[in-house]
């Protein structure tokens, strides 16, 4: 059973990245979440609201990133959404391989996995959903 339920609309606008840190600072505070897992929740966050602006909805500014959060007893679970036709999550170039490593971007979902307790693409990788433990 879940103790609240916080929901975040965005356009598919760079810009309304900038929305992230304030809807993560206002979580940090509600429920008094340590620093080291409010830098995980805002880098993990970040990483996939742009990928799902960029690379989901490319940038099209009819299209919206809906981001729910879902507060448990001893964790905080995200979902972040797009319109877009989803990604081969599955098959991901490994930006740690030497051939990766000079390249811009790719990194997304790579520290998506490593900063999260628990991550799951659904609707082929339309939606991602990211728990914390707390």
């Amino acid at each position: 059973m879940s103790e609240h339920v916080l929901m975040l609309k965005l356009t598919s606008q760079l810009g309304s990245v900038s929305k992230v840190e304030p809807f993560v600072r206002k979580l940090v505070n509600k429920y008094r979440i340590s620093p080291d897992r409010q830098g995980d929740i805002l880098i993990s966050l970040t990483e996939a609201v742009t990928n799902a602006i960029v690379h989901g909805n490319q940038r099209d500014a009819k299209k919206v990133v809906r981001v729910k959060l879902i507060k448990e007893k001893n964790s905080l679970a995200f979902q972040v959404c797009d319109e877009g036709p989803g990604f081969d999550y599955q098959n991901l170039p490994d930006p740690t391989r030497p051939e990766n490593v000079e390249k811009p971007g790719g990194r997304g979902v790579f520290l998506i996995r490593e900063l999260c307790d628990d991550v799951r693409f659904r609707e082929n990788g339309r939606i991602v959903e990211m728990e914390f433990k707390l």
